[in-house]
């Protein structure tokens, strides 16, 4: 049964009140190649719940599901085990129904959550302070970009090779209202993060070096030096974490002088979930605290002395003037953030390090099992759980072949980066704690197969 309040006359007065004669007029900026001329084809008008229920269950069986077959996909979005419990109490009506918590003396409980998801966050990230959760990794790189902007009242960034491409092409997309300069290139199939190139780009103009850690082909490298060389030039040193688990083994951003740290922090308590709702992640020195978008969760006392817990510094566009805002992203991840925050209060600071240490020594070994497929090369050496192959022919036709037995054999670099020839035969794999040893060999058994 279809659901129409309005009556035509509604609609008329409605459309000439706004001045135009029908509904049609208010999409003509959509190109007329992009509308329809009628009905979509091939659907019925109508069905019945059942019939919907039944057919829609039938196309979700076509898809392969991450825990049911080997699994080694990365890039952003990795398949780790998320506890019962996490789901058992984000479901909880107090957390599931709330929404912003514009009024505090009703919404201690979110907030103070909140407050506790900051403080971790800051802690992991290794910055002063963090803010209420972004909406997504990608989002809050660009959002650093711009603050950085703010601070430096410079427009150039550069961007590491090694930077996700569809962070940069998030940042070329917001660029291109703001005026922004962009200097990024695509990464090199070898052992060595752009350090030194990054270093060498700073100029007078620079506001920030983005650089990823680990990198998209699961490099590490010690940002000290590049932070250094950022503010010799008065530029902030941006970096963005993609796996957060990897801080639980490797040493935060903060801890070598990053100004900004941004990330996405979906592998802890987030599912795969086919690519969202994810949640951002962003903290930063204190001295930047002003500029930084988004909401932060403060801790106060009431006119009793009782602890409690409010918005403070909200200068998003909805609190605050637009054109005074340091964000114009209405959403953050609250139900998200939650469940990372109950998800690493789980595991505690000990936890977190076990899962990192375990997630590295499963992807040690299936790197030395996978580089001793003949023709396959190991590029980097020194990774925490996700590691770059190069195949000695094209990864993408190997990843669905063997995609057709039913296993996911990771992400080929030619599906990030079409027509770079020279990216063409890598393959990124990842391995986290839900990956087997029977896994690792039914991928190297399969993967010598195909390349025999």
């Amino acid at each position: 049964m279809r659901y129409l309040p309005l009556t035509q006359p509604d609609r008329d007065a409605m459309l000439s009140v706004i001045g135009v004669s029908s509904i049609d007029d208010l999409f003509v900026d959509v190109p007329e190649a992009a509308r329809l001329d009628g009905p979509v084809h091939d659907l019925p008008n109508h069905a019945s719940e059942l019939a919907v229920e039944r057919h829609m269950t039938a196309l979700a069986r076509q898809n392969t599901v991450a825990g049911e077959v080997p699994f080694f996909l990365g890039c952003g979005a990795y398949r780790h085990h998320v506890p019962a419990s996490v789901d058992h109490l984000i479901q909880r009506g107090e957390f599931l129904t709330a929404y912003t918590p514009y009024q505090p003396e009703i919404a201690q409980g979110t907030l103070q959550m909140l407050f506790e998801f900051q403080t971790q966050v800051a802690r992991l990230l290794g910055t002063d302070v963090a803010n209420a959760s972004m909406y997504d990794g990608s989002t809050a790189c660009w959002e650093a970009i711009g603050m950085a902007r703010r601070i430096t009242k410079r427009g150039k960034a550069i961007l590491s090779s090694g930077l996700h491409p569809h962070y940069v092409s998030v940042a070329k997309t917001m660029a291109k209202y703001t005026g922004d300069v962009l200097d990024t290139t695509s990464p090199w199939l070898v052992p060595e993060l752009d350090i030194d190139r990054l270093i060498a780009a700073i100029d007078d103009d620079t506001s920030c070096v983005v650089v990823q850690y680990p990198d998209i082909l699961g490099r590490i490298a010690d940002l000290t030096p590049l932070a250094d060389a950022c503010h010799a030039k008065k530029a902030l040193l941006i970096a963005v974490v993609t796996e957060p688990v990897a801080l639980g083994a490797i040493r935060s951003p903060g801890e070598m002088d990053a100004d900004i740290v941004v990330g996405e922090g979906q592998s802890l308590g987030v599912g795969l979930q086919f690519g969202g709702p994810y949640v951002g992640l962003f903290g930063c020195k204190d001295k930047y605290v002003r500029q930084m978008p988004g909401r932060l969760c403060g801790e106060t006392v009431d006119a009793n002395g009782k602890r409690g817990f409010v918005l403070t510094l909200s200068t998003r566009e909805q609190h605050i003037r637009r054109e005074k805002a340091t964000s114009n992203i209405c959403t953050n991840s609250g139900l998200c953030a939650l469940a990372f925050s109950i998800h690493m209060t789980l595991l505690g600071e000990a936890g977190l390090r076990a899962l990192a240490a375990t997630n590295h020594a499963g992807a040690v070994t299936a790197a030395e099992r996978l580089s001793q497929v003949p023709g396959v090369e190991l590029v980097n050496d020194g990774f925490f759980n996700e590691f770059t192959l190069k195949l000695p022919v094209e990864a993408r036709p190997v990843v669905r072949t063997l995609a057709d037995r039913g296993i996911l054999a990771g992400v080929s670099l030619g599906r990030l980066y079409p027509g770079e020839d020279a990216l063409a035969n890598g393959l990124v794999v990842a391995v986290t704690e839900t990956t087997t040893a029977e896994d690792v060999e039914t991928l190297a058994a399969a993967l010598q197969e195909i390349l025999a």
